[in-house]
């Protein structure tokens, strides 16, 4: 009587060897999710790019990071040798003690000191600005007819067409702004439009010489 021979099936052996594989052990350095990293920001959720991204159309402008309020971005002031005041200070108010005059560039996250440009936040946002409204610079600059900044809204205003166009303010400290809602972008091409769109308005603020001017006549 012959013997029966067993035959093993073939995965038999397959499955011995990827037995060990299912145990999972600790995980190694490189798999391990570190604190600090998961706590770290998205690049997008950082501003320090627009200070970068200004610079070489505001040159010569003393650079300051917006604290506090409706405003997300930088100011930069027409003098470098102006006094930044220390601490706290109040919210929408430029970082400059005493008369001064620049240009923000950056986000209005909220309605909140701005309402007089009927925002619809968040929106990308670039003004230029003569401190404090109702003083001798302010006066000079913005409020009086023939001023700097009133002859070059009318300029800018015949020179750019396409919205959102520039506004002009001679009551208020953004003396004149260039304005647009960011609703309707996609979340994730939030900085590469509003990118597009300091651009393209600082462009027009070199163009339209306001940029060297305003330095000029504010120191």
């Amino acid at each position: 009587m012959k013997k029966r021979v067993t035959r093993k099936r073939p995965g038999t052996v397959a499955q011995s060897r990827r037995k060990p594989a299912r145990k999972r052990g600790p995980a190694r350095p490189s798999e391990r999710v570190r604190p600090g990293k998961r706590a770290r920001k998205p690049p997008s959720d950082s501003v320090a790019w627009i200070r970068t991204l200004a610079a070489p159309y505001l040159k010569g402008y003393k650079p300051v990071a917006a604290k506090g309020g409706s405003l997300q971005g930088y100011w930069f002031l027409a003098s470098p040798k102006a006094r930044v005041r220390k601490g706290s200070r109040p919210a929408g108010k430029p970082p400059a003690s005493g008369q001064s005059a620049g240009f923000f560039v950056g986000y209005l996250m909220g309605s909140g000191g701005y309402s007089f440009f009927t925002p619809e936040p968040p929106e990308c946002l670039v003004f230029a600005w003569v401190g404090p409204v109702g003083g001798s610079l302010h006066r000079r600059l913005v409020a009086e007819p023939g001023s700097l900044v009133r002859k070059t809204f009318e300029y800018i205003r015949w020179l750019t067409h396409r919205p959102p166009r520039f506004v002009f303010h001679e009551k208020e400290l953004p003396a004149m702004a260039r304005h647009g809602s960011m609703r309707v972008w996609p979340p994730e091409k939030h900085q590469h439009l509003s990118r597009n769109f300091f651009i393209e308005t600082l462009a027009w603020l070199v163009r339209s010489v306001l940029v060297r001017k305003l330095k000029e006549q504010a120191n």
